[in-house]
């Protein structure tokens, strides 16, 4: 029956770490600068990722997210006696194609192991995962940081079923138990302990998170606990090899928390080390709230989670067709197309990853592009008037009512000198987005937006511009140029933005210079 399940649970003491105003002032207060100098830190990331499969890794239950508790589960997701568990084919596919995004080396004999961890929240009470063959072996995921570009270095991607949800605020005696999450089918992504800092975990988790998007194996929504972090974090003097005792600190749920855990945690090792104490290895989570981190437990090593091959769920082979049918299916990455941005259309560095933050903008700017040679123009608009008005609305860009082909007209309105940006984007664009009319030169001759070319009816508005500001026409042939703009703008506002504007200079100062 669909419901919480419950079991008592025990109280515990919690163990809370300085508040983080406490330790940076006491740091401050206590030590000298030059004594954390001394350190650096080292930092491993452990990202699981929910694929986004229609049914779990090993049944045909529902994955969908936000259904009532224990609404999507069977006898397999319940582990009853005599259900075999059966491998979700797609899953493995996404599990690929991350591995051949991150440059990983894919796993051809692949087997399934028990981690005989016990699990509340998985009814069958272990976890089924991948341990020595990992699907996907090594790799690497570029950044870009204050000091560079830098690839952090991948160990592994593996295969396995999330766990159920533990509830603890809705009985004062019981846990709560909902199932819906359990089997769900999981990408766990293992970095090597190359990474220095919480400024660079948040880069590396964004660049992730970006390419699990683009090749639509998950959505990202760490809110949501469909991308979820565990950072591996530990300190040494600087020009050691040998790692330190290491700390984890668990299920981080937004890219925020992960840079603020790993900066106090950094902090609260330097500081035990200062007072002589002994870093102990051991799990922590993260209080959002106060900013510090709390112990739950001493950490686990690898052999005891006692893995062993499973039983039920046979060895399997991944055939080269299988691999080159996924690697046809591979869109063009984030880090291919900022290369291409900048090399063939030099776009600045910043402008190529704003449009590349999420597939449906730069697919939309991939369409504007191919309908003008004006890439830079075409960039500008795209991340100025649109951006704008697509977040005023708080409309997704897929929903954005001007289509490629109308914008790059209206782009190429501006560049042919037919209007100036400003009443474009002012005018002309309200009109296109209101989705009445798709045909910029339309709007703009029923608005009377056109601008002219006529030199007598320029040299008039000039005239007239002149006129009102006598005293300022003086302080120009005195030597004050500057003034010039003062005169193009005053033009453009009594020609209500139809004076062109290359012949309005050119007439301005033929008159200024008489």
């Amino acid at each position: 029956m669909p419901g919480i399940n419950r079991f008592k649970q025990s109280a515990k003491n919690k163990t809370y770490g300085l508040c983080a105003f406490a330790l940076q002032r006491k740091l401050n207060s206590n030590c000298q600068m030059n004594d954390f100098e001394k350190y650096e830190t080292v930092v491993g990331l452990e990202v699981h990722a929910q694929l986004l499969t229609d049914t779990k890794l090993f049944c045909g239950d529902s994955t969908r997210f936000g259904a009532e508790p224990n609404t999507h589960i069977s006898p397999v997701t319940l582990g009853y006696p005599g259900t075999l568990p059966v491998l979700n084919k797609q899953a493995v596919a996404f599990a690929i194609k991350m591995g051949f995004a991150c440059h990983s080396e894919i796993e051809r004999h692949n087997y399934f192991a028990r981690k005989n961890y016990f699990y509340p929240d998985l009814p069958k009470g272990y976890q089924i995962t991948q341990h020595t063959t990992p699907i996907c072996k090594g790799g690497r995921v570029k950044i870009s940081g204050p000091a560079g570009e830098k690839e952090i270095r991948l160990n592994r991607i593996h295969l396995e079923e999330d766990a159920g949800k533990s509830i603890h605020d809705l009985d004062p005696e019981y846990t709560c138990l909902d199932f819906n999450r359990a089997g769900v089918p999981l990408i766990e992504i293992v970095t090597e302990p190359c990474l220095s800092s919480g400024e660079e975990a948040a880069a590396y988790l964004t660049n992730l998170r970006r390419t699990l998007r683009y090749l639509e194996i998950c959505d990202g929504n760490m809110e949501e606990g469909s991308m979820r972090c565990d950072a591996n974090i530990s300190i040494r003097k600087k020009g050691e090899t040998v790692l330190g005792t290491k700390v984890e600190v668990k299920n981080l749920n937004s890219i925020r928390n992960v840079k603020r855990a790993i900066e106090y945690e950094a902090g609260r090792m330097m500081e035990a080390i200062k007072k002589g104490e002994t870093i102990e290895q051991q799990t922590r989570r993260f209080d959002a709230l106060k900013g510090t981190t709390y112990s739950m437990r001493s950490k686990e090593e690898a052999n005891d989670y006692r893995y062993f091959p499973d039983p039920d769920l046979p060895p399997f082979q991944v055939t080269e067709a299988f691999l080159q049918s996924i690697k046809e299916n591979i869109p063009p990455l984030p880090e291919a197309l900022i290369e291409r941005y900048t090399r063939e259309y030099h776009l600045s560095a910043y402008d190529a990853e704003v449009i590349t933050d999420d597939r449906e903008t730069a697919a939309y700017f991939e369409l504007l592009i191919r309908q003008t040679n004006s890439f830079k123009a075409a960039a500008n608009w795209l991340l100025g008037p649109v951006k704008s008005w697509l977040n005023e609305n708080g409309i997704a860009i897929s929903r954005f009512p001007v289509s490629p082909a109308v914008l790059a007209s209206l782009v190429q309105l501006v560049e042919d000198g037919k209007i100036n940006f400003s009443i474009a984007s002012s005018r002309i664009f309200p009109e296109l987005a209101r989705g009445a009319e798709t045909d910029p030169m339309q709007v703009a001759t029923r608005l009377n937006l056109l601008q002219t070319g006529n030199e007598d009816q320029i040299q008039q508005w000039v005239k007239q511009a002149l006129e009102k500001m006598p005293e300022k026409v003086v302080e120009y042939k005195k030597g004050k140029k500057g003034l010039l703009g003062l005169f193009v703008g005053e033009v453009k506002r009594i020609s209500g933005g139809k004076a062109d504007p290359k012949l309005t200079n050119q007439l301005l100062i033929e008159t200024l210079e008489k």
